[in-house]
């Protein structure tokens, strides 16, 4: 569903993606893991278009990210995503926030794109929440109310920044248990974290990145036991001393 060939990206003369492949078939759930400043956000953001790349081939779905004949908006549609920080509307409430695009995207009917979103909310255990603003929520519930927000466009694939990283300790529970959820109901997942515990939980695959190149892809469980590169073994032993 997802294929990335040889992307490389520069800001100015700084390289932050070089010769980067991998793919992600349906139904996977792969976690993208590595140092801080390694590549990986900027890494996810180029598979819907939100950050151009220099070199490479992106296609999700069959449609081409870099091709200037694809109608990325569209693309988008089908391809959910949540970023570290919640980007809820402040001034609408969860209900409303949940609605929007529904309503200017898939020109879905008022009632139609309500009765939705309260299904969502209450698949993320938000259903009592719907008429509060965001402001009067946790960051936990923000996040939750986020990843509603990004099944109501009923995407084909979900990609995660950093869910949990504004997170307080005790929210980071409760927002990794609906994206368990999610993998256990067979939704495609790309996954920035550093909860390696998510990952030996839910993914198939783990990729480790360092200095924006993709080190190794690796099935989660041959990683954690022998990952096969020198830079992703010092990793997991740090992990393990954490």
């Amino acid at each position: 569903m997802i294929s990335i060939k040889s992307i490389s990206k520069s800001y100015g003369a700084v390289r932050v993606l070089t010769d980067c492949s991998v793919s992600v078939s349906k139904g996977d759930v792969m976690v993208v893991c590595g140092p801080s400043g390694s590549g990986k956000s900027t890494l996810i953001k180029c598979v819907n278009g939100l950050e151009p790349f220099d070199k490479g081939t992106i296609e999700v779905n069959g449609a081409s990210v870099g091709d200037p004949k694809t109608d990325l908006p569209t693309l988008r549609r089908s391809v959910g995503m949540v970023f570290q920080s919640f980007e809820l509307f402040p001034h609408m409430t969860v209900t409303e926030n949940l609605c929007l695009a529904q309503r200017k995207v898939l020109k879905r009917p008022i009632e139609q794109s309500r009765k939705r979103a309260l299904e969502l909310l209450q698949r993320v255990a938000m259903q009592g929440h719907a008429d509060k603003y965001p402001s009067q929520l946790s960051g936990g519930q923000q996040q939750r109310v986020a990843i509603a927000r990004a099944l109501a466009m009923d995407p084909t694939v979900m990609l995660f920044d950093e869910p949990t990283s504004a997170l307080d300790p005790e929210m980071v529970g409760e927002v990794l248990d609906v994206m368990v959820s999610l993998a256990k109901d067979g939704m495609t997942m790309m996954v920035v974290t550093h909860e390696m515990g998510f990952a030996k939980q839910v993914a198939n695959w783990v990729v480790f990145m360092d200095a924006g190149r993709v080190i190794e892809k690796t099935p989660t469980d041959e990683f954690f036991r022998q990952p096969s590169s020198e830079r992703a073994k010092d990793f997991v032993c740090s992990i393990a001393r954490s």
